[in-house]
């Protein structure tokens, strides 16, 4: 009986097996190519070519030398399709959004260091679904402008520090980006980079940077996942563990505070706070309030070093190019005056100020290799097959520095967006590839762009900024070195930041005085 019973199985497995490879034989869309790519070797396939560092310059090197738009690479049995182009990217994860809005299973960041809370790594389902909904509730447009009076609050204080000890321009700026984002999240004030929750903050999104898609070959090889840490060349797994352990304490401690706060009725204007009052009856309490939970803790992982990034590497532009200075403080001068400070009510009259930001956006993109995006069925794209399974990985850098749309890529020109005084809506927005593609766009891109904006304004309207001199009167050149991660991000330089006048310093001191509501 049990031989008999071995036997039908065999035969059932053979005739899966046969009806299965005769149905993928048969597939129509087998009869078209991969997309091109570099040599593939047995196996292996292009594993022992996938770039350690600045992989979107590789990927554009390759691209460019076998004349393609996407490319495609075979990493031991993965399937990466590459998209190089505007075109690309928006026929595929504009147009068939439907078909190109999953993400690929991240076994280093989602199942081993526990970023699973954060929808923007989710794959598409419903509790992305509900997760994107309560981020779009509180920061669509309209929505958004309720958090204003938190980044101008963290703007004048930045301007404040900046104007007593201005030499840690990145540490500043990360004080800067915890207060914002706390504030907004929890609606806990914190002030200074020494603040715990701004520390355990840092400390829970600095493994974030770490994890570029490709550098870990757990993500390639997922029963890697499964290697006792203690064992040699296992030092991912122990990495992991204490990354999770710090992006935990991140989740719960600010909320845990936040949750308190409300508790006992002295709970501040945040996003937490507007999400409460927005829960809908017949849904399981818990369930929504573990949903405002990690959509508070996306917001920070998201908005703090892409916010630090983008502010510096305006300020690096400015300091090459003091012309730009000059002709946005004239712009806030003629717009402002000299006897108050830049706000919001100003943004609509500054498109020079505009401008700068989305040069900064574009020459030294914050995500350049965009978060992969992932396609479950076959698919077609310019006489090229994208197998079912297939990992697609948008080049943002390649888009944002091509030389069509682009002239000279690598210069920082904010006068290109710019005709007869006004945007012109006929240059290409960065934001197209800075902010990412399709329904997966990041849906806090007008609080980003709010807070880079009035932070920028609020800083060339009462500072000179400059390259500072060292003791012997030589101009000190900054560096111009990134961070090389997911996020990227200058390294620590120096700027000079000097009040343009007496005046301009008086506006600093009283700015303290300001009430913010």
């Amino acid at each position: 009986m049990i031989q008999l019973d071995l036997l039908a199985s065999v035969v059932a497995f053979t005739l899966a097996l046969y009806f299965y490879l005769n149905k993928k034989k048969s597939n129509p869309l087998d009869a078209y190519p991969l997309p091109p790519g570099p040599k593939k070797l047995p196996i292996l396939g292009n594993l022992l070519d996938m770039p350690q560092k600045e992989s979107w310059k590789t990927y554009d090197k390759w691209c460019r030398e076998l004349g393609t738009d996407i490319l495609h690479l075979d990493v031991a049995g993965t399937s990466i399709v590459v998209l190089n182009t505007f075109e690309a990217a928006w026929e595929l994860l504009e147009k068939r959004s439907s078909l190109y809005s999953g993400r690929p299973r991240m076994p280093m960041l989602n199942e081993l260091m526990g970023w699973d809370f954060d929808f923007g790594f989710m794959d598409y389902g419903d509790r992305w679904r509900q997760h994107r909904k309560l981020m779009h509730q509180a920061f669509h447009p309209s929505a958004a402008e309720q958090f204003r009076p938190h980044e101008m609050k963290s703007a004048r204080r930045l301007m404040r520090r900046l104007y007593t000890k201005s030499e840690d321009i990145i540490g500043n700026l990360r004080t800067l980006s915890g207060e914002t984002v706390i504030s907004i999240a929890y609606g806990i004030d914190v002030e200074g980079r020494d603040d715990p929750y701004i520390k355990m903050a840092e400390a829970g999104v600095r493994p974030l940077s770490n994890v570029v898609p490709g550098r870990y070959l757990v993500d390639t090889m997922p029963w890697l996942k499964y290697v006792p840490a203690w064992m040699p060349g296992a030092g991912f797994k122990r990495d992991a563990i204490e990354w999770k352990r710090l992006i935990t304490e991140m989740i719960e401690a600010p909320y845990a505070a936040m949750k308190k706060n409300f508790d006992n009725g002295v709970a501040k204007a945040s996003f937490s706070l507007y999400s409460f009052g927005k829960m809908a009856d017949g849904y399981d309490p818990a369930y929504e309030e573990d949903n405002i939970k990690c959509v508070a803790a996306t917001m920070y992982a998201a908005g703090s070093d892409t916010t630090i990034s983008a502010i510096a590497s305006c300020i690096l532009g400015l300091l090459e190019h003091p012309e730009v200075v000059k002709k946005a403080q004239a712009e806030l001068d003629a717009v402002v005056g000299n006897d108050r400070l830049p706000d919001f009510q100003d943004e609509k009259d500054t498109p020079y100020i505009h401008a700068i930001v989305k040069e900064a956006l574009r020459w030294r993109d914050v995500v350049p290799i965009a978060i992969p995006h992932y396609v479950e069925v076959d698919d077609i794209y310019n006489g090229y097959r994208i197998p079912a399974g297939t990992t697609i990985v948008p080049n943002g850098w390649a888009m944002l520095h091509n030389e069509e749309i682009y002239p000279e890529p690598f210069e920082f020109n904010p006068d290109r967006y710019m005709k007869d005084g006004k945007l012109n809506p006929a240059v290409r927005d960065p934001g197209h590839a800075a902010f990412g593609f399709g329904r997966r766009i990041c849906p806090g891109r007008y609080m980003a762009t709010s807070a880079i904006w009035i932070t920028l304004s609020s800083l060339l309207a009462v500072f000179d900024i400059e390259k500072p001199l060292d003791k012997d009167g030589k101009v000190i050149e900054p560096s111009h070195e990134y961070y090389d991660g997911l996020i990227t991000f200058p390294l620590p330089f120096q700027v000079s930041f000097k009040p343009r006048s007496k005046k301009a310093g008086e506006l600093i001191r009283a700015s303290a005085n300001d009430i913010y509501e």
